[in-house]
């Protein structure tokens, strides 16, 4: 279960994901120079929208695709500040894919329902109140489409 890890925040502190216990998680890798950059925006109007009902997005940045996340943690706090106004918590750079994965990240890659490897940035997963992986979507699926906002509600409903 995701409460079981702990991760690092933007400025470096240690954020035990059980903090989030009773909330819905979108759980996103993301980058500031890639094609998907602009999701910010709808994960920051998708994260509005929901989470007075107990729904968070936890933007987990990674420069494992392309080289597409190459500034500091600092670097990355001050671009999703400043470019797209983001209120949502913002992780340490972290590692997705092979042996150097962050163990949330591959626990999450191997928990059922996980749509299989993370192949690119602002790959998606939903994880319900009790802390279960319930969906997986790859970065072509936007923040803000039916399919996405129906699977959040879902997850707040349980």
């Amino acid at each position: 279960m995701v409460y079981d890890f702990n991760v690092k925040s933007i400025d470096g502190k240690d954020v035990p994901l059980s903090s989030y216990k009773g909330k819905a998680l979108l759980i996103v890798n993301t980058a500031s120079e890639c094609g998907y950059t602009p999701q910010y925006e709808g994960l920051q109007k998708l994260y509005d929208a929901y989470k007075a009902k107990g729904f968070e997005v936890l933007a987990c940045p990674s420069n494992d695709f392309g080289g597409q996340e190459p500034g500091s943690n600092a670097d990355v706090k001050k671009f999703c500040t400043l470019k797209y106004k983001t209120t949502f918590p913002l992780f340490s750079k972290v590692a997705v894919k092979g042996d150097a994965a962050e163990p949330l990240y591959k626990f999450l890659q191997g928990a059922p329902k996980n749509g299989g490897p993370v192949k690119w940035n602002f790959h998606k997963f939903l994880v319900d109140a009790k802390g279960d992986l319930v969906g997986s979507y790859p970065s072509n699926v936007e923040p803000e489409s039916a399919e996405l906002k129906k699977a959040v509600e879902a997850a707040l409903a349980k």
